[in-house]
């Protein structure tokens, strides 16, 4: 049987990588993998992307800059938790209902009601991954989700993250064409093309160059926008070594401790929107274990596993101490797509001699993102083009949603009720029945999904009737 070995340890071929302990599965670098330096620059060079945070935070929730930017900071080396204890999510928030979140809050004083508003707010959504997780129900439930639906929420989010990229409001097309432009190709080119694919196995320095994943396409698109003038050239880059770091400030104005504990309004107040936020977060779950099976059938030599539990109750923890030591705007989620995606794509396609194991780049990405925003002269110098990292983290995410969507479909019914059930995701986002955030785009989604799956396609014990075999033209 062959062994692969990836850090002090070996598999067996076809096995998970060895680890530590039961339910979580502990495993230490240098020991149960080994760093891959790729996806260590990948995730320094994207250091940028959750600073863009930062403004929402101190401008809702009024917390004062160096102790935002100190929190981002903490919420990624939690990050750390899902992949050194067995769960294959690169994690991250539950973004697309970050405009909810903001609406929800100010409808709150300044101060401390507001912030206790976002503990309440975060409590109730650490209390639902908590119990779904624990009780083993969301497991159940996407082991039985209708592959139509599945499809429709990747459809969803996948023209989500490209209408983001192409939306003249947003700085991307608007104010940066050029070097948009550039890093996009660039970054596409290498990371998905048959080209690439080839020059790959013939060139030797182009497949180095193309196992940094997203960094050659960034690369490009600063050098194009400082040459252009797009994108400023970086300050202050050696004012100091690390960032500040402000634990006392952070606990002494924003904690739980500091505020005190959310009052029994704050909770009914936040309770429908909590439930928005996991309707969110159980598409990134969907996306998360199509993009895992998409890794196990490219790489047989290696299973990854994903638990849905384990994921669920490791973001329980982490929005608690969130809640506890620093409210978090953005929430802490299953799963962040564009991460996903590079980790799986460049595990994908690697030979086991050039990537071991899953696990090496999905936890190199975050102590790359983590160190790096920890080191002010990194930070500063990558901060002037956090639009371009930005921009191709989503079209990224865009372009793997809608390919692993169509991909999943096996009939045209499916592949009718996925598209219009993506495009309600993405259009309904416009509308609020009845005043309230429930009923907005991912419930109306889910609804339309469910009642044309139930309608057109569920067969009620019956056998599904084959589709007509198409004729093959000479």
């Amino acid at each position: 049987m062959q062994t692969i070995r990836s850090g002090a340890v070996a598999r067996e071929y076809g096995e998970e990588q060895p680890y530590v302990g039961g339910k979580l599965k502990l495993r230490i670098p240098f020991i149960h993998y080994r760093v891959e330096y790729q996806d260590f620059i990948q995730g320094a060079i994207l250091c940028c992307v959750p600073l863009g945070i930062v403004p929402a935070l101190n401008k809702v929730l009024g917390i004062p800059i160096e102790v935002a930017v100190f929190m981002v900071m903490v919420n990624n080396f939690l990050y750390l938790l899902h992949t050194s204890f067995g769960d294959p999510s690169i994690a991250g928030w539950i973004t697309a209902g970050i405009p909810l979140y903001i609406t929800f809050l100010t409808g709150f004083s300044e101060g401390p009601e507001r912030i206790q508003a976002m503990i309440a707010l975060q409590v109730l959504v650490g209390l639902i991954f908590l119990i779904l997780g624990g009780t083993g129900l969301t497991s159940k439930v996407v082991k039985h989700f209708p592959i139509s639906m599945r499809a429709g929420i990747l459809l969803g989010a996948g023209f989500a993250f490209l209408q983001r990229v192409f939306d003249p409001s947003q700085p991307f097309v608007s104010k940066m064409p050029v070097s948009f432009f550039s890093a996009s190709f660039g970054g596409l080119f290498i990371l998905f093309s048959d080209t690439a694919q080839r020059y790959k196995k013939k060139y030797g320095w182009f497949a180095w160059v193309a196992s940094f994943g997203l960094a050659p396409g960034f690369v490009i698109g600063y050098a194009v926008g400082w040459l252009t003038g797009e994108i400023p050239s970086p300050v202050g880059v050696f004012d100091r070594f690390f960032i500040d770091m402000p634990v006392g400030k952070m606990i002494g104005s924003i904690s739980l401790m500091s505020v005190g504990w959310p009052s029994l309004n704050h909770f009914a107040a936040a309770l429908s929107l909590a439930v928005v936020a996991y309707v969110l977060a159980f598409g990134d779950i969907l996306v998360l274990q199509a993009l895992a099976d998409d890794a196990n059938e490219a790489r047989p030599d290696e299973k990854v596993v994903v638990e849905v539990s384990r994921n669920h109750i490791i973001c329980a923890i982490r929005n608690f101490i969130l809640a506890t030591f620093g409210p978090y705007l953005p929430l802490a989620g299953p799963q962040w797509t564009g991460g996903q995606a590079l980790v799986v794509n460049r595990f994908k396609s690697a030979t086991p001699q050039e990537e071991p194991s899953y696990w090496g780049g999905a936890t190199s990405i975050f102590w790359g993102m983590s160190i790096g925003l920890a080191i002010h002269p990194i930070v500063q110098f990558i901060l002037p083009a956090k639009d371009i990292g930005f921009a191709l983290t989503l079209l990224i995410q865009g372009y793997l949603c809608v390919y692993l969507a169509f991909a999943m479909c096996q009939n045209n019914l499916q592949r009718g009720i996925a598209g219009i059930m993506g495009a309600v995701l993405v259009t309904s986002n416009y509308v609020k029945l009845w005043n309230n955030p429930l009923w907005s785009g991912p419930t109306m989604g889910l609804l339309v999904g469910a009642v044309m799956y139930f309608t057109f396609e569920h067969h009620f014990g019956a056998k599904a009737i084959p589709e007509p075999a198409v004729a093959k033209k000479d």
